[in-house]
């Protein structure tokens, strides 16, 4: 009973072994890499339910914004919109619909999108810088990804 305890082990370790050597060799076999580097900056999950159409001829840009707790974006709008991804930090985005004044707040993971023309305020509400990383799809070549606006008056306070 003692000899085929052993073996069933011994079996074991070599049948695991095997296994490894197996798994080593396909690996060996891939196609690697050459000169890439990959850098993952964020990831978010669309939670606005928002949709950008892509424009041929028109430039995309990216940024990454970063602004202290307390600071402010300014009333300002994007020609042909914006995804944006929040890396850290808390926000609140006041938007101008029509007369109504809409708020969303975003923390880390999630990602909104800004409509084109639309007029919005974002805030950092939170008691660390927030990160946005921003895709501005549809912007005119040559022009601003974003333009200043004026208060709109439809979020009193803000």
């Amino acid at each position: 009973m003692d000899r085929r305890r052993k073996l069933a082990k011994v079996l074991g370790v070599l049948s695991a072994l095997l296994a490894v050597i197996t798994v080593v060799q396909f690996r060996a076999n891939a196609t690697q890499p050459s000169g890439l580097v990959n850098v993952p900056l964020a990831r978010g999950t669309d939670v606005s339910g928002g949709t950008i159409p892509f424009q041929v001829g028109a430039d995309v840009a990216m940024a990454q914004i970063t602004v202290d707790p307390g600071g402010s974006s300014g009333w300002h709008s994007h020609p042909g919109g914006a995804i944006i991804i929040v890396k850290q930090g808390a926000l609140t985005v006041y938007r101008a619909i029509g007369s109504q004044c809409q708020i969303d707040t975003y923390s880390p993971g999630q990602a909104f999108i800004e409509r084109p023309g639309e007029v919005d305020q974002v805030i950092n509400t939170g008691t660390i810088q927030y990160v946005l990383f921003v895709t501005f799809p549809r912007v005119p070549q040559g022009d601003s990804a974003r333009f200043d606006e004026p208060d709109p008056g439809t979020c009193p306070g803000v």
